[in-house]
């Protein structure tokens, strides 16, 4: 029968005795070692559950410490002579950062001596979302003393203009169908949140300070909230109702705030512009009267060639086309909330 040692794998991202029933088995196969049963996590945890854990006795090599084999290789021998010993299965807990030299060593023994097998069990494996862990842990170094000068010197106001510029920037990816940039923005645009939530947490007034933890439930508080037909049983027709009830929902915790209230005062004007008139319809308010435009002018072509057509008018005349757009979208809003007034 060929002996057998077996790689306990675990997650550095999830508790050390969160494991799964395969593990535990595989804890029982045989004599458990360790490089430190006594400071390791895993290692604790094991014990903790009543499983013996033994520090793994490396001898020194015939040939004294300057011609030893390196650790990995030295530890890599132990097992083999223990389990060639005990005849039968010995348990290894790698470490969470994966003892990668210790595995290849043992993998290059048992192909170059056989006789024994090597079998890595998976007992723990990070979940969905799990490296944003490892982006929080990121950023609380940078900040913390010893971090980087530069991030330890930014606050919320001086980070304000990389946030709109990142968002920026994905959104031109995505105008360039452009996934692979796509991604890199995105994680462009998280860096800010994990910035902006570092400096909340940092806040010394326990009233004003919150931390990404309480950004994440806020966010799935809502989003429970305003999707009552998946998590309260709802029933809806469509796509469309979904949006109505999304509309009414986010009114009513907003406790009747006006239409303009919500639309971002630094978007680009054409966007502002746009989503005002948009939040004005569902909400039943009056909407600007749209221009008459050929069929051509109406497609997303022919449209942005009528803005560009617009806007050089305007430069020719020496006419601000976007602070014109600006105090029109100033002039509309004003009308919105006499209309919200008068039909409250």
């Amino acid at each position: 029968m060929t002996d057998q040692i077996v790689l306990i794998r675990t997650s550095p991202r999830l508790p050390a005795g969160l494991l799964s029933a395969d593990g535990w088995a595989a804890l029982g196969r045989g004599p458990v070692y360790a490089q430190d049963p006594h400071s390791e996590e895993l290692a604790l945890a094991v014990r903790a559950a009543g499983i013996e854990v033994t520090r793994l006795d490396v001898p020194e090599g015939p040939g004294g410490p300057l011609l030893a084999p390196s650790p990995a290789v030295a530890a890599a021998r132990a097992l083999r002579t223990i389990v060639a010993t005990t005849g039968g299965v010995v348990v290894w807990l790698l470490r969470p950062e994966g003892d990668a030299e210790l595995s290849s060593a043992l993998a290059d023994l048992a192909a170059r001596e056989g006789g024994v097998s090597i079998e890595v069990v998976v007992a723990s494996w990070d979940p969905p979302g799990a490296r944003l862990l490892d982006a929080v842990a990121v950023m609380d170094r940078l900040r913390a003393p010893g971090g980087c000068p530069w991030d330890a010197d930014q606050t919320h106001a001086s980070l304000a203009p990389y946030l709109i510029e990142e968002a920026h920037e994905a959104a031109d990816a995505l105008a360039a169908e452009d996934l692979d940039a796509l991604r890199e923005e995105l994680g462009d645009v998280l860096l800010q949140v994990l910035f902006h939530s570092r400096l909340a947490e940092e806040i010394e007034d326990d009233d004003e300070r919150w931390t990404i933890d309480d950004v994440a439930a806020a966010l799935v508080d809502k989003l429970v909230r305003r999707h009552p037909h998946v998590f309260a049983g709802l029933e809806v027709s469509g796509a469309a109702e979904v949006h109505a009830n999304w509309e009414q929902l986010k009114r009513t915790e907003k406790g009747g705030r006006s239409v303009v209230d919500g639309v971002p005062v630094s978007a680009p004007s054409l966007a502002r512009a746009g989503s005002l008139i948009a939040r004005a319809a569902r909400a039943g308010l009056p909407t600007p009267e749209p221009a008459v435009l050929s069929e051509q002018a109406l497609t997303a072509e022919g449209l942005g060639a009528h803005l560009l057509a617009l806007v050089a008018a305007a430069t020719q005349a020496g006419v601000d086309s976007d602070g014109a757009l600006r105090a029109a979208i100033l002039s509309y809003a004003d009308r919105l909330r006499t209309a919200e007034q008068l039909a409250s």
